[in-house]
This record gives C-alpha cells, structure tokens and sequence, in this order.
C-alpha cells in the first residue's frame, strides 16, 4: 500500500488531498492543528498528528514520529495569505505569513524529503502563480506573493539536494480553487484541482525535479 504524507490537512486542498488519497486505497499520515480537524481526519482514515508548522518543537516531534517512515508522495499544504490589503505590512503580519509560508518548509522540507528519495517518490509544494516573478502582471497580496516567491526558491534548493538521492521536487500552482481563502466565486472547485495536482505529481519523472508546474502540469515561469 503506498503511503502519502499531507502536512496542513484540516480543511480545503490538503483536506482534499487526504481524502482523495484514502478513497484510492492510500495510507495516509496527515496534520492539522486543531483537535476537531484531527479527528475529521482520523474518519476518513487518516493517521492525523497535530502540528503547528510554525512550532520548531513540533516539527521535531513530527521528525521524530515520521522516522523510518517511507513516503510515496509527500505535499506541504500549510500556508498563510495574510493581510488583504497592500501597503506598510506590520511586523506581526510579516511575521506569521514568512513563519508560516518559508521558515516552516525550509525546516519541514529537509525532514520529509528524505523519506520520499528512499522510495524515489514525489514531494509537492502548494506555492501560487502570485508568486513568479517571470509571470507577474499585478501586485495585490505583495506580502504573499514575496513569501511563495521565497517557497519557490526553498522548493529548488530542495530539487537539487535531493533530486540526485531519488526525490522528485515541484512546486505547484492550483489554480484559483473555491477554497476559504480563494473564495467562492473562484474557477476551479478544490476536488477538481486536487485530482489534477495529484494525476501532475503521479506522472512526473525525475526529469521534472526542480520545476514550477500549473495543476494540470503546465510549466510556469519562475
């Protein structure tokens, strides 16, 4: 039975992911912060651990928990919009979307993507199109656009350290999802992005390591 790891599950595209995944016969470990989200989790028969991706603590208890663990597709969900409105950010808000969007893979991304080299399995990043620099053509949500900007960068020196060791690293676009934070008049349900970003990460090679991709697999300009 392949095993998928969903980090930031209690709700919308990670929600999703565990769901789809269990529904095809996966084992799935997955997180969440929240006692009520965990146990949401444990219904759809997940194996739910809490954790709050901005607890250094907490990801070295998941560390722990998940050691000789191996992982067939691995996703960091967790993220943070931040502020709706542009301007002078404060420093509490910079803080929790940077915590929450780039500190937290750059420690979490280390810990599972070894877990997925020793299968030569996939790890997906859930970054934003808002984030590219090549493809920008507005500039609402700049606090979040910086932080997915900064994911991407985080996501590519993963690709290469462990690309090499077996692991196949993306970082993905799902598109504009009718999701709390994407809001209901959005383009694209979650279940339809979430088996699109799923059949994405099933059919890449290793030769797609390091890349920025659209849900449907589309490459978008770093």
């Amino acid at each position: 039975m392949p095993t998928a790891l969903i980090i930031g599950a209690s709700r919308g595209i990670g929600h999703e992911l565990a769901r789809q995944y269990r529904a095809d016969g996966w084992r799935v470990i997955a997180t969440a912060r929240q006692a009520h989200d965990l146990a949401q989790l444990t219904q759809l028969g997940a194996e739910a651990h809490a954790l709050d991706v901005t607890d250094a603590e907490a990801i070295a208890g998941l560390a722990w928990k998940l050691d000789d663990e191996r992982i067939d597709a691995a996703w960091l969900v967790a993220g943070l919009y931040g502020p709706r409105t542009d301007g002078f950010p404060t420093q509490d808000d910079f803080d929790a979307v940077m915590h929450t969007n780039v500190l937290a893979a750059m420690r979490l991304l280390p810990i599972v993507a070894p877990l997925v080299a020793g299968t030569r399995g996939k790890l997906g990043v859930l970054s934003s199109r808002m984030g590219s620099i090549g493809a920008r053509n507005g500039t609402t949500g700049s606090l979040y656009r910086a932080s997915k900007a900064a994911l991407n960068s985080v996501l590519r020196d993963t690709a290469l350290t462990f690309g090499p060791q077996g692991a196949t690293c993306i970082a993905f676009h799902p598109g504009w999802v009718q999701t709390d934070m994407g809001g209901a008049s959005a383009a694209i349900s979650v279940e339809d992005s979430v088996r699109d970003l799923r059949a994405t990460l099933a059919r890449a090679t290793l030769d797609a390591n390091g890349t920025f991709l659209n849900h449907d697999g589309d490459p978008i300009a770093w």
